[in-house]
C-alpha cells in the first residue's frame, strides 16, 4: 500500500472490510500491514474523512466483535478433530 496517501489507504480499508464483512486481522493480512494499523485507519482517521463509511465500518466492526467467541470455539474444535484424525 506504498505510494497511496493515509486517506486514501483508510478508505480502501473500509470498502474492503464493508464488502467482505472480513476482520481487521485478516484485512491486515489481506494487505500486508498492521493491526493497528488498520483499526486505527478505520476507527480514528476515517472518522474525519467520511463519518457515514465509518459508521458503516464500525456495524461490522461490532459484528465481528460479537461473534468472536463463536470464531474462537469453532477453530478450537476445528484443531481437536484434526488432532483426533491424525492419531
Amino acid at each position: 500500500m506504498k505510494g497511496i496517501s493515509i486517506e486514501e489507504r483508510a478508505t480502501k480499508l473500509a470498502h474492503y472490510i464493508i464488502e467482505t464483512k472480513e476482520t481487521v486481522r485478516s484485512t491486515a493480512k489481506t494487505f500486508g500491514i498492521s493491526k493497528s494499523t488498520v483499526h486505527k485507519d478505520v476507527s480514528e482517521r476515517l472518522l474525519k474523512i467520511n463519518p457515514a463509511l465509518a459508521k458503516e465500518v464500525r456495524k461490522i466492526l461490532e459484528e465481528n466483535k460479537s461473534e468472536r467467541h463463536i470464531r474462537g470455539g469453532m477453530a478450537t474444535k476445528l484443531k481437536y478433530l484434526n488432532n483426533k484424525k491424525a492419531v
